[in-house]
């Protein structure tokens, strides 16, 4: 039986939001925040915007549906690798749906990647489209969250 491997990830997260007074009331402070990844760009951060926050610095909400489709992407180019699917291109249009609760807390309640793949050769499609499958039961991401992540592939043949 393979053993298995514990992996640790290491982000730093600075509020960079006081405007002087701190946290006196809830106007008082910007959500900015700056993450820290060790030898990496740092990225700006704050809230969403319907909370307050700056629409140019990246949201929790919208880096969990960005972590959600590169791991599937990631997962999904080694199969295709793998199993000989040549893949020359790949974007996703993904789509995450979040509630509000009226005490302001909230949740997650799905996930929608819609990959559109390119691949070499016709004879690639049906496979490269099980692939999809195939990936969504691997992704670390996806296994890790509560809430329904689905796939809606669109396979293309290289012109």
């Amino acid at each position: 039986m393979p053993q298995s491997t514990e992996h640790h990830y290491a982000v730093d997260i600075a509020w960079t939001g006081n405007r002087g007074p701190g946290t006196v009331d809830y106007r008082s402070y910007d959500r900015d925040t700056e993450m820290r990844f060790a030898g990496k760009p740092s990225l700006p951060g704050s809230s969403d915007p319907a909370f307050r926050g700056d629409a140019s610095r990246y949201n929790p909400e919208e880096l969990l549906v960005a972590a959600l489709s590169q791991c599937h992407l990631l997962w999904y180019l080694h199969l295709c690798a793998v199993d000989g699917v040549v893949v020359s291109s790949y974007e996703d249009h993904a789509d995450g749906t979040m509630i509000e609760e009226a005490d302001g807390g909230g949740r997650f309640t799905s996930v929608v990647l819609r990959p559109v793949v390119e691949v070499l050769e016709r004879d690639m499609v049906d496979r490269a489209r099980a692939l999809h499958r195939d990936a969504a039961t691997r992704c670390f991401v996806a296994n890790s969250v509560n809430f329904p992540v689905s796939h809606e592939p669109t396979i293309r043949v290289r012109s």
